[in-house]
């Protein structure tokens, strides 16, 4: 009997131990074992994540990650998806977090944990300059809206309008402004820090974006909710570079103003 119960005291024991191992490796330890932070995100999607005319991957996103990754002590790889590939990926454990400009909806915080936002967007209506679509109430049913698979653009226009044909695109924006501009779509919706960028890259007064947003939106990056350290890092980096003002120097650089084409 007293073999018996010594055995299952070592028994707990080594259970309890096996448990405190687990529950001590997180995630942030296993990027600092691998000395790489693992990120998922865009190539076409200026002014966040793209590559620029030199061949270059830069953006807003891009930026704050390669300053997550300096405050770490590792190097940083970015993972290239289109837009639904992007959750996908991180659950997979393929990426560690999710940096792209994602608005944290409650449907999709049903499968990836959300750091607070660091930035407040929404979504606008863009048409060519010529389209008789003067005003958001022009959008009628059956219109042809072009929009990004999954996106909030989508759900927010559907939202907004009743009945629309949806046209729905996996990659960029810019493939947005093509559809309208090839008269594949009669309008596009996207978020407007998005568009503003993109359309700089087309020809001159080709395209006009509509007054009035359908929405105002947080943007955050993305983690698992098996990555809870994680989190609450990406939360008191975000606060930090706030404090510090980097955000806002990010922010004013490639979101709030086009300085960066020049560079870009």
């Amino acid at each position: 009997m007293k073999t018996v119960k010594l055995f299952s005291v070592f028994v707990s024991l080594v259970m309890f131990l096996g448990f405190l191992g687990i529950a001590s490796a997180g995630t942030l330890d296993e990027i600092a074992k691998r000395g790489e932070l693992r990120i998922a995100c865009q190539t076409q999607g200026a002014p966040f994540s793209f590559v620029d005319r030199n061949g270059e991957r830069t953006g807003s996103s891009v930026e704050l990650c390669e300053m997550i990754a300096k405050e770490m002590g590792v190097k940083v790889k970015f993972l290239n998806y289109d837009w639904d590939g992007l959750i996908p990926a991180l659950l997979s454990k393929k990426a560690d977090m999710l940096a792209a400009d994602m608005t944290p909806t409650l449907k999709r915080a049903m499968k990836i944990a959300f750091p607070d936002p660091y930035m407040y967007t929404g979504s606008v209506i863009f048409v060519k300059q010529d389209s008789p679509i003067k005003t958001l109430k022009d959008i009628k049913p059956g219109t042809k809206m072009a929009a990004l698979l999954g996106s909030t653009g989508e759900t927010d226009a559907k939202k907004a309008f009743k009945d629309l044909k949806f046209k729905t695109y996996k990659g960029g924006g810019p493939l947005l402004i093509n559809a309208v501009l090839s008269g594949h779509a009669e309008a596009g919706v996207n978020d407007i820090s998005a568009v503003r960028s993109q359309v700089s890259n087309f020809p001159p007064n080709s395209v006009r974006i509509l007054d009035g947003q359908l929405s105002k939106s947080p943007l955050a990056f993305a983690v698992r909710y098996d990555s809870p350290d994680l989190l609450r890092w990406l939360d008191l980096y975000f606060l930090h570079i706030s404090l510090d003002g980097r955000l806002d120097k990010n922010l004013d650089y490639w979101v709030n103003s086009l300085d960066w084409k020049k560079d870009h």
